[in-house]
């Protein structure tokens, strides 16, 4: 039995709604902020608390059609009301122009609906047998271990991604039978719009002149900016000579952490900012414009305006859609995006633009790339503040330290980032506790206490200051950093940053104690240190990491990755899929980037880099 089955509008605005039995919280307005606004209608089922929802798009006018019901139930005729119900309404309602789609009167579609419904129950109910029980593998509860999250995405990246296809002429068929019921009001307007086809000529897919095929790049190999000399390589060789023994000398080696040319600037109201991630030369805009089909300013956009609204539009159907959005899902794969969150955005903007009216002008290559560009946005830009500065301040006011941990796989960069972070925050003039809370990995107490020497060496004016705490190795983590945390606020830090150890996101007892540590000590942040190297791996390591915090968790309300970092940012060139494939399966920003080894190598990764990266051939 339905729970509730709407029709609204892109907007947001409901148009018809028929209702049986009150929702608990809602849904509907879950779906539509978690799904179509963050552009991950790519899948065709959406779980909400203890309910499943289905939806189908009707481009042509803007609706969407949502049907909700009790996940529990296996409702084998779903898709097939869907698809019924979006024909019988357009068919119903064939004028729903902008100007007056808010103000028909829909009332009259409500008998109509109820009695395809009674159609489909009837049919359906006749061929249900009674089925086996389910085996563990098959249950909620399994999905939400580890091994089943691990099975789940599998199986996801192998199914197919868009709603399954209803036969049009059972859809035929369910029309038919309501107008040939003498009760039931008749169906007046054009045939039903599922049986109508429009050919439309597939695009060509231009190919490079001589062979055919596109050159493969050679990797060239990387100039240095100078040749360091023999004596040069010498000097910077430590491991025979004893470390500094003056304030002095260690101010000087730690100066050469410090570039001063990549620091950023003060803003007016005397805060470091850390600058941006410098932007993909654009060569080609005036080229890329002319491949929209749009005519330059001054070169007859009067003209081009006029022949298009004189000539007819055409329907875009799966047949135009697919060769376009295969080349693009190639393209996305190529620049390091995972390839079932491809899969994913390709079925997203698929379902966006089906059924939708172009001019004969138009490309639908043009169409599916802004369509691409707007899904990419949506997804990257962040749904929470970035401001670090402004979360210190507040819980200062608070009277107690901001807690910053930071978690990921062995050898991604995690100490390393921490002090580029350390230092950012000491050019803010802020206190400092540097948490060792790595006491697994053998020398990783030591490169922290290396980090402290030299940040505090670099400190040499303003009200900042960094103190490492430790205590030593083969402890509990969870207790180091709750008594780091502690210190903190009996000495007033305004930032305790915690450094825990590697874990690769299979390692079952390491991730048990991950979860400890946050659930005892309740972080401000957790940040999750991940390489931007990684395609298909941070997709699983994402999952993992943030399923094992809720399963190992002993909170109600279990903790997950608040935001990520991602590190060797410098090497990928424009293959930036890594910080999509991340913010994707997250829904978490992206706080900094890192961009080489000395400690003002952190940059700000904005929007519209990820973007333009993305999709620039």
């Amino acid at each position: 039995m339905l729970d509730l089955f709407t029709v609204l509008t892109k907007g947001g605005f409901v148009l018809w709604q028929k209702t049986y039995a009150p929702l608990n919280g809602a849904p509907v307005d879950s779906l539509i902020k978690n799904v179509l606004i963050e552009e991950r209608g790519g899948t065709d089922t959406y779980n909400e608390d203890s309910y499943a929802l289905k939806w189908t798009f009707a481009n042509e006018v803007d609706l969407v059609f949502v049907v909700v019901y009790q996940k529990i139930l296996q409702l084998a005729y779903i898709d097939e009301l869907l698809e019924t119900v979006k024909s019988l309404f357009l068919d119903q309602f064939n004028d729903l122009s902008t100007e007056k789609k808010l103000t028909t009167d829909y009332s009259s579609f409500t008998p109509i609906f109820d009695q395809l419904l009674r159609q489909l129950e009837d049919k359906y109910s006749h061929s249900n047998r009674p089925k086996a029980p389910r085996k563990f593998e098959e249950t909620k509860k399994f999905e939400n271990t580890v091994k089943g999250s691990q099975t789940k995405a599998q199986s996801e990246s192998k199914a197919s991604t868009t709603m399954k296809d209803v036969d049009a002429d059972e859809i035929a068929r369910n029309v038919q039978a309501l107008k040939l019921q003498a009760s039931s009001p008749r169906i007046r307007g054009k045939k039903s719009r599922s049986n109508k086809t429009s050919p439309a000529p597939s695009p060509n897919i231009e190919e490079d002149e001589g062979t055919g095929k596109k050159k493969k790049s050679q990797k060239k190999a990387r100039v240095w900016e100078g040749q360091i000399a023999k004596n040069e390589m010498e000097s910077l060789d430590y491991s025979s000579k004893p470390g500094p023994t003056t304030d002095e000398e260690a101010a000087a080696m730690a100066a050469q952490l410090a570039d001063p040319s990549k620091l950023g600037t003060k803003n007016k109201d005397g805060i470091y900012e850390v600058q941006d991630v410098d932007e993909p030369d654009e060569d080609d805009e005036e080229e890329s414009e002319d491949e929209t089909g749009k005519a330059k300013s001054g070169s007859g956009g009067g003209v081009f305006s006029y022949l298009k609204s004189m000539t007819s539009q055409r329907e875009i159907t799966a047949e135009t859609l697919d060769p376009v959005l295969v080349a693009m899902r190639e393209q996305l794969v190529k620049k390091n995006v995972a390839s079932n969150i491809a899969d994913h955005l390709c079925a997203s903007v698929k379902s966006n633009l089906l059924g939708k009216k172009i001019g004969t002008f138009e490309r639908v290559t043009t169409l599916v790339r802004n369509s691409m560009e707007l899904a990419l946005k949506r997804i990257l830009t962040p749904k929470t503040s970035l401001d670090i500065l402004r979360d210190i301040e507040q819980a200062k006011s608070e009277n107690r330290p901001y807690v910053l941990s930071f978690i990921g796989v062995n050898g991604v960069g995690k100490s390393t980032n921490l002090s580029k972070v350390c230092f950012w925050l000491l050019q803010n003039n802020h206190k400092v506790l540097i948490a060792a809370c790595d006491t697994f990995r053998s020398g990783a107490v030591e490169q922290l206490r290396v980090h402290a020497r030299n940040l505090r060496a670099l400190q040499t004016s303003g009200g900042g200051e960094v103190e490492l705490f430790e205590r030593g190795y083969g402890k509990d983590a969870a207790g180091i950093a709750k008594d780091a945390i502690r210190y903190a606020g009996v000495n007033h830090f305004d930032v305790v940053l915690i450094d825990t150890a590697g874990r690769m996101q299979d390692n079952e007892p390491l991730m048990r104690a991950l979860a400890k540590l946050v659930s005892v000590n309740q972080p401000d942040k957790i940040i999750f240190v991940g390489e931007a190297l990684v395609g298909n791996e941070a997709v699983d390591q994402l999952t993992k990491f943030n399923q094992a915090l809720k399963d190992f968790s002993s909170m109600q309300n279990p903790r997950h990755i608040d935001g990520m970092i991602l590190t060797k940012f410098d090497t990928i060139d424009d293959k930036v899929g890594a910080a999509l494939s991340m913010t994707y399966i997250t829904g978490q920003p992206i706080y900094f980037v890192g961009t080489g080894q000395t400690y003002t190598d952190l940059k700000n990764l904005r929007v519209s880099h990820v973007v333009n990266s993305l999709l620039r051939n």
